[in-house]
């Protein structure tokens, strides 16, 4: 491991002193290529304008004239948090304009069972959700690949609108409208929406459209700013990057849920999980509500997390928080014997692994090779793609695989060469620059598992091989307090907007195991004392160590203290 600290832009850092920023805050910022105050000013007026999303007015005449209509609306969904979040600012928004323009229109939604349907919105989906006769299909999360699916939508008759954020492939369906920034021809200037990003931008179109049109006659226009806790879930949660139109979406939903007005659901997951609604930071977001939200979709049905983010009844909200974090326990546990067997097959490999890792096993659950593949990323600093057999529906019997990259290799496009190369192995594929999935015939996996080899050997440059962290240097211990661990937690760190991680040389004056596989330290630097924990990882230090660290807060009975937590140490 290679310790790297980040170059700081001196001339950015003063300027932003200047401008009366806590120096700590103006380093880290400068840091992360922020100039000036402006790019910290994340008021929703400074939101990118909806018209410039392409097609977006296009969504928005479609939607006015269902309404006006009386239309069967139907959102399908994705499974996982940002298809979840996504669906519920659909359904709130859209049953909140229909009651205030007095529209018999009604929107209810499906989400797919992905061990029997798969990915997106597919010919077989389209078949059974025609069954309730639905006038228009709206996408979220998915359905820019969706070509078939489209097709036979049409087929029945039935509009289809897509809302995606995910790249195109060589064909777009002949959908009535589609709406993401990342299709050809569109000059939206963030390309980093998420699923819920977008069709919240749709939702503000449609209600500037119904404005335009005076259909409010039976209520105000709805107040689209108290979704904005569902938006920064699902954006942060699918770990798009935070440039300044997703940070201030993201510091809008923690001032929301921080004030006590948020959606109920949150609300109820944050108390299962013992956090503060007056405290949520992105963090929550992130490693909270997230992987309980996504252990719905990973092992039953996600209805369950989206039921939990569209009820305003909080006893209701209080029992699906409960039954999603003993999902979460079950994921966990499940995910705890994939990685062990993971494990034995990585120990056998070169001390240098391939430049791309394909794995399989019989036993593996579909549902969790996702996080299985990303555990085993970080492990080796490789892109990895963890395959589970299909059980039921029409891929029974083949594989499904999932996988997750490292910075210097897109893995979408890393599958494309594949699929040019040898284009009989891949049945289909999808997915960005870190996270793609594919569906392959279990006979070819080895064949795969070399294809992915030699692709990823061409894409990824030889420096990005190398294991690399980045830290923001030394903190002075004088920073170690619990106002200033607060002010860093407070603030809005994520994908390109790494929280800080610092590095520095420690005498370690006590250790011990807590937990079975976590280790508890107590810390000296420059005479100065402090707590810390190192998770996942009992093996004892040396009395001298030299560790990237996190500042943060601990809390324990109602009180709250400083902590360090270790994210690598090696002997000073």
């Amino acid at each position: 491991m290679r310790l790297h600290v980040r170059p700081t832009n001196e001339q950015a850092r003063l300027q932003l002193v200047r401008a009366g920023l806590h120096p700590l805050l103006a380093r880290l910022y400068a840091a992360r290529a922020v100039s000036s105050t402006d790019a910290l000013q994340l008021d929703p007026a400074r939101l990118i304008d909806p018209q410039q999303l392409t097609h977006v007015q296009h969504a928005a005449v479609l939607l006015a004239d269902a309404l006006h209509a009386g239309k069967r609306l139907l959102i399908v969904a994705d499974y996982d948090c940002d298809g979840a979040t996504a669906c519920a600012v659909g359904l709130r928004a859209l049953r909140a304009m229909i009651h205030a323009t007095g529209s018999t229109a009604r929107v209810d939604y499906f989400v797919p069972d992905r061990f029997k349907l798969g990915y997106g919105l597919s010919p077989e989906l389209v078949d059974i959700v025609a069954a309730q006769q639905p006038d228009m299909l709206i996408t979220v999360d998915n359905g820019i690949a969706s070509v078939e699916g489209v097709a036979r939508a049409n087929h029945y008759g039935i509009t289809t609108l897509i809302t995606d954020h995910h790249l195109p492939g060589a064909a777009l369906p002949a959908a009535a409208c589609i709406v993401n920034p990342n299709q050809p021809g569109c000059q939206f200037p963030s390309k980093h929406l998420a699923g819920v990003g977008v069709m919240f931008y749709v939702m503000l179109a449609l209600r500037a459209e119904l404005r335009h049109r005076n259909a409010f006659t039976h209520g105000e226009a709805p107040n689209l700013g108290r979704l904005t806790d569902l938006v920064a879930l699902g954006t942060v949660a699918d770990v798009v990057p935070l440039d300044h139109n997703n940070r201030i979406l993201v510091a809008q939903g923690l001032k929301q849920l921080r004030s006590g007005q948020g959606n109920v659901g949150m609300q109820a997951l944050l108390t299962i999980a013992g956090r503060a609604t007056r405290t949520v930071s992105a963090f929550d977001f992130g490693f909270v509500m997230g992987p309980r939200l996504n252990a719905a979709g990973r092992l039953t049905d996600m209805g369950l997390g989206i039921e939990c983010l569209i009820t305003d009844d909080p006893a209701r909200a209080a029992n699906c928080a409960q039954a999603l974090d003993q999902l979460n326990r079950e994921r966990r546990r499940i995910e705890s014997d994939m990685l062990d067997q993971a494990l034995e097959v990585t120990a056998a490999l070169p001390d240098t692994p391939a430049a791309g890792l394909a794995l399989f096993h019989p036993e593996w659950h579909q549902g969790v090779v996702g996080i299985l593949a990303s555990r085993i990323k970080e492990r080796l600093h490789r892109p990895v793609i963890a395959f589970a057999r299909v059980t039921e529906g029409n891929e029974a019997g083949m594989l499904r695989g999932s996988g997750r990259s490292i910075p210097g290799l897109h893995l979408r496009d890393c599958l494309d060469r594949v699929v040019k190369h040898a284009p009989t192995l891949v049945r289909r594929f999808g997915g960005h620059a870190q996270a793609a999935g594919l569906t392959i015939q279990e006979s070819d996996f080895d064949a795969f598992a070399q294809a992915f080899a030699v692709a990823a050997d061409a894409l990824l440059p030889e420096e990005a091989r190398a294991r690399q962290l980045d830290t923001d240097g030394a903190l002075e211990t004088a920073y170690w307090t619990l106002e200033v661990a607060q002010m860093l937690e407070a603030e809005i760190w994520g994908q390109s907007f790494p929280p800080p991680v610092f590095c520095d040389t420690f005498r370690v004056e006590s250790q011990r195991v807590v937990g079975e596989k976590h280790l508890r330290l107590r810390l000296t630097c420059a005479d100065r004392r402090i707590d810390a924990m190192r998770f996942n990882a009992n093996d004892a230090l040396p009395p001298r160590i030299r560790a990237a660290y996190r500042l943060g807060v601990n809390e324990f009975n109602g009180i709250r203290t400083p902590q360090l937590t270790i994210e690598y140490a090696e002997p000073a």
